[in-house]
């Protein structure tokens, strides 16, 4: 049996990096997918959901700004009428930010931990609920290599994905009675957009810490995040888990 058959999910900043990376692998796994992202994403979007019905799921773009509670509210509804249940979610939506801790604009820092932080904030609070209304689930939330070690001219990002990694291991403690299990990943290094637009210096900053000197493939993250979505991680809960080219392990 596929580790995902029969279940549904959504993945949010899904039209494009990891996020489309797992709603593939979600797909490919059994699943059912709703792929979520901005209105102005949403060609992209179409195009994973289009990978998704090619990998043997079936999927349905959303739109979705993580920023808004009321849409995250919305998105949950919207996948519980699509698919009748909801078994798993990825909070995965994300943005990046370079400069220096006395250099950032105070608006660029709110904006960041906006998107970062409190996303994933307003996601906990409309999937929980449901989820443990309905007897459990798993939800994963991305964080960051940056939300564990230090990340120079990374300030609020680091800020935000270090958040993160407390909200999660919060929320599990909180829901696991209630059968939810809350789990992070936090990726190194990974080929993606936000990372091909980095200056050749922060790119090469980036692999600096891995011991694996090579940028890591978005579907080496979904792999980790299906597992985590799967019943084969049944036991497994409050992990913040490096998928990170061993650069913890230095």
């Amino acid at each position: 049996m596929a580790p995902l058959e029969d279940k549904a999910g959504l993945v949010t900043g899904a039209a494009g990096g990891i996020g489309r990376a797992v709603a593939v692998a979600a797909a490919q796994a059994g699943a059912s997918v709703v792929i979520a992202d901005l209105e102005s994403r949403r060609a992209k979007g179409e195009e994973t959901v289009r990978l998704v019905q090619e990998n043997g799921g079936e999927g349905r773009f959303v739109a979705c700004d993580v920023t808004q509670p009321g849409e995250c509210e919305t998105l949950v509804a919207a996948t519980i009428d699509e698919f009748g249940r909801l078994d798993f979610a990825h909070n995965n939506a994300g943005i990046g930010s370079v400069g220096h801790i006395i250099d950032a604009e105070e608006t660029e820092f709110d904006r960041v931990l906006a998107v970062n932080l409190k996303g994933v904030w307003h996601g906990l609070r409309a999937q929980l609920p449901r989820m443990a209304a309905a007897g459990g689930g798993s939800i994963v939330n991305t964080a960051s290599l940056a939300g564990l070690i230090g990340l120079p001219r990374g300030g609020a990002y680091a800020a935000s994905k270090h958040a993160v990694v407390g909200i999660t291991k919060t929320a599990a403690v909180e829901w696991a009675a209630q059968n939810v299990r809350v789990n992070a990943v936090c990726p190194a290094a990974i080929a993606t957009p936000m990372t091909d637009s980095l200056p050749e210096e922060l790119r090469e900053q980036a692999l600096a810490p891995q011991a694996i000197r090579r940028f890591g493939q978005p579907h080496e993250v979904a792999a980790a995040v299906v597992w985590l979505c799967s019943d084969a991680s049944s036991f497994v809960t409050g992990v913040a888990m490096p998928v990170d080219g061993g650069a913890t392990a230095r």
